[in-house]
C-alpha cells in the first residue's frame, strides 16, 4: 500500500508543479558585493514555504548581457535571456536604488525583451537608504511600458535596519510579513493573466 501511496503522491506532486505558475526572482544587480543574491535567497525560501507557485532565482549577472546595441558586443546571453524570461509567469525584482533609480544592468536587461514581458504579474522587493522606495517607483514606469502589471504591496528594505554594516542581510521579522502580503497579489493576479496570455 505504501508503494502505490509513494507512487502515485509523486505522480500528484509533479502534476501539481506542472500546473502551478512560474514566478521568476530577478536580481536586479551584477555590481562586485552585491548583496541581492542575499535578499533573493530570503525572497525564495519566504515564497517556497507557500507552496503556491514554482519560484526560480533568475540571476541577471549569469547571461553576460551587454549594453544593448553595442557594435562589438557579445549578446550571446541574450538567446538564453529570452528563453528563461519567457518561461515565466510572472516576477518579483529584487531592487537596488542606485542614484534615485534602479541599475543600470536591470534596465539594460528590461530593455532586451519586449513580448517575453508582456501580460505578466510582477512584485518589487527593494533596499536602500530610503528602503528602495525611488528605485521601485521608477521601475514602475518601466513595467507598465512592458505591460506588465506590477502589485502594490512592495517590502521596502532599509541599509539601516534590514542589514548590518550595510551588507549583512538581517531583515526584521514583519519584512516576511510584507513578502508574503505582495505574493498574496502577485499569485492571483498572475492567475488572471495567463489566461490573456493564452
Amino acid at each position: 500500500m505504501g508503494f502505490f501511496n509513494k507512487l502515485f503522491g509523486t505522480k500528484l506532486e509533479e502534476e501539481n508543479r506542472m500546473t502551478k505558475s512560474n514566478i521568476g526572482i530577478i536580481l536586479g544587480s551584477t555590481r562586485e558585493g552585491r548583496v541581492s543574491p542575499q535578499v533573493g535567497a530570503w525572497v525564495k525560501e519566504l515564497a517556497d514555504k507557500r507552496g503556491d507557485a514554482n519560484y526560480t532565482i533568475i540571476d541577471i549577472a549569469d547571461y553576460k548581457l551587454t549594453l544593448l546595441g553595442e557594435a562589438d558586443g557579445d549578446a550571446s546571453g541574450a538567446a538564453a535571456w529570452s528563453e528563461i524570461i519567457a518561461k515565466q509567469d510572472g516576477f518579483v525584482f529584487i531592487v537596488q536604488e542606485y542614484n534615485h533609480s534602479i541599475s543600470a544592468s536591470l534596465k539594460n536587461a528590461l530593455d532586451y525583451l519586449r513580448e517575453e514581458w508582456n501580460n505578466k504579474a510582477a512584485g518589487i522587493v527593494s533596499y536602500g537608504s530610503v528602503g528602495g522606495a525611488r528605485a521601485a517607483e521608477h521601475l514602475r514606469g518601466i513595467l507598465s511600458e512592458l505591460l506588465i502589471a506590477h502589485v502594490r504591496v512592495h517590502p521596502a528594505l532599509s541599509l539601516f535596519t534590514d542589514f548590518e554594516n550595510g551588507s549583512d542581510f538581517k531583515p526584521a521579522t514583519v519584512q516576511a510579513d510584507s513578502v508574503n502580503q505582495m505574493l498574496d497579489q502577485v499569485i492571483p493576479w498572475t492567475t488572471a493573466l495567463n489566461t490573456v496570455r493564452k
